[in-house]
């Protein structure tokens, strides 16, 4: 029986278990198997002698009056057992082990199987679960499928296909550097899941490669990456004399060389980190030249950022890489746009203000869409021409009627007051009330002009009067004269 005792020890050491939880796993075991194969009611203890081995006991109690034969014994029987026994003493008889039968052993061994992985389970997650993070060096020792089954030394870790780079291959026996990512206590196969493209593990090899990181000098602010591909890591300094970004690519590159190498030739882009967003971002996107960039919405970290027309793809990046990876680093949402993209959006917008808007516009000021619907039946097609019209010109159309001139009367105010909210159009925000005034205003205009014309003809005709009186009297003068003359 001490081959068995040394079986348990072996065991556990090798699990790396306490040997006590192996003994417990054993005695449970046992005991599911004895209810198996005796199949009664009683209470059974399960006990080991290091001398004598595994021990199988029935249990029942010393009772005056026996109510359940399978748990209770009278006195008489167990003074048979134990000359000291009295009622309510504990009456253990010894079961012969022997006698479970093949059937009763393989149920004890897939218990003791299912107890010994249960705890080895524990303790992995227990000695894995601060450890996250972590750079470890791990032997490849085999492979299921697209996974990696990898040797971390106590225990065995997954290096799953999605966690691998797509620059990298493999086989039984390589040693690769990875990153604990997931330590999970209730999966099936290997707890511990490892990582070749996560971004923890460029973080991880700068701090190996980068005594200024490792002393706290320079410091990671953010990283980006996408395995196989590129990765984009902002850096600081705390110490003024110390260029962070230069102290990263190390002199004549070999620092950030070494690292490029253990990533099998993954770009990396090393950026100086800003508080500004605005210079953040103009660093992220290197190596794109950024012409300007205006922040958009500060609260849900918008911005958009503007490039020369031959740095737009520069700045976007093969399939969007660029601008996606810089996103990621700042965590605001970029809209990329080149100077012509943006002359044509300035100038779009000017041309729309000159046009006018469309009346649907005005469905964002209340006005309701069956409104909106009859005035495009009506031929009105923009709020300038709409605001232009007159009540009675309006009521003229189908489906509208005094309350829908009031109401289209309140959408163009509302338009006008949020769209200019200025003096320069103060004269436009109430078109419908100044309609009448104004149509008023000609009539009399047109009135005076016609009174001053009249006025203006009436004083000609005087003065042609008046110049023909002063001829004729001027003739009849020198026809006097001429007659006289002659007579003299």
């Amino acid at each position: 029986m001490d081959s068995i005792y040394q079986s348990i020890e072996i065991l556990s050491k090798e699990k790396g278990i306490d040997a006590q939880i192996v003994l417990d796993a054993v005695k449970d075991a046992m005991l599911i198997a004895a209810r198996k194969h005796f199949r009664t009611l009683e209470n059974y203890e399960a006990d080991f002698d290091p001398k004598g081995g595994l021990k199988l006991y029935s249990v029942k109690t010393v009772a005056e009056a026996v109510v359940d034969p399978a748990l209770e014994m009278t006195l008489a029987e167990a003074k048979v057992l134990d000359p000291l026994a009295e009622v309510g003493t504990v009456i253990r008889q010894q079961k012969p082990t022997d006698a479970l039968g093949r059937i009763s052993a393989q149920t004890a061994k897939q218990v003791i199987f299912q107890k010994v992985r249960e705890a080895e389970r524990d303790t992995i997650y227990r000695e894995y679960a601060d450890r996250v993070g972590e750079l470890v060096n791990t032997t490849i020792k085999r492979i299921e499928g697209l996974d990696l089954v990898v040797d971390v030394g106590k225990t065995e870790a997954r290096l799953p296909k999605r966690e691998q780079s797509r620059l990298e291959s493999y086989s039984v026996g390589d040693r690769v550097r990875c990153v604990i990512k997931i330590v999970d206590k209730s999966a099936k196969g290997p707890g511990v899941v490892v990582s070749r493209g996560d971004a923890e593990l460029v973080k991880r090899l700068f701090e190996q490669e980068v005594p200024e990181i490792y002393d706290g000098t320079v410091s990671i602010r953010g990283c980006a990456r996408e395995a196989g591909e590129r990765t984009k890591i902002a850096v600081s300094s705390r110490d003024r004399d110390v260029d962070s970004v230069g102290a990263c690519v190390g002199m004549k590159g070999m620092r950030v060389q070494s690292i490029i190498r253990e990533l099998r030739g993954e770009k990396i882009d090393i950026i100086e980190f800003s508080d500004d967003p605005v210079s953040f971002a103009t660093h992220a996107l290197s190596p794109a030249k950024i012409s300007r960039v205006t922040v958009l919405d500060p609260v849900d970290h918008h911005m958009e950022v503007i490039v020369d027309d031959s740095q737009l793809s520069l700045a976007i990046g093969k399939k969007g890489q660029n601008v996606r990876l810089a996103a990621k680093l700042l965590g605001w949402k970029i809209d990329i746009k080149s100077e012509e993209e943006k002359r044509q959006e300035v100038q779009n917008a000017i041309e729309l203000l000159s046009t006018g808007a469309p009346v649907s516009a005005l469905i964002e000021h209340g006005l309701a869409e069956a409104i909106v619907d009859a005035l495009v039946l009506g031929d009105i097609g923009t709020v300038e021409r709409l605001g232009s019209m007159t009540p009675e010109d309006l009521e003229s159309l189908d489906g509208i009627d005094d309350d829908a001139v009031n109401r289209i009367q309140q959408a163009i105010n509302s338009f006008y007051g949020q769209e200019y909210g200025s003096e320069e159009y103060a004269g436009e925000a109430e078109p419908l009330a100044e309609a009448e005034p104004v149509v008023e205003a000609v009539a009399a205009e047109e009135s005076v002009s016609e009174a001053a014309t009249a006025e203006a003809e009436e004083a000609v005709a005087e003065e042609k009067a008046t110049v023909v009186e002063e001829a004729a009297e001027e003739a009849v003068n020198s026809a006097s004269g001429t007659i006289d003359g002659p007579g003299e």
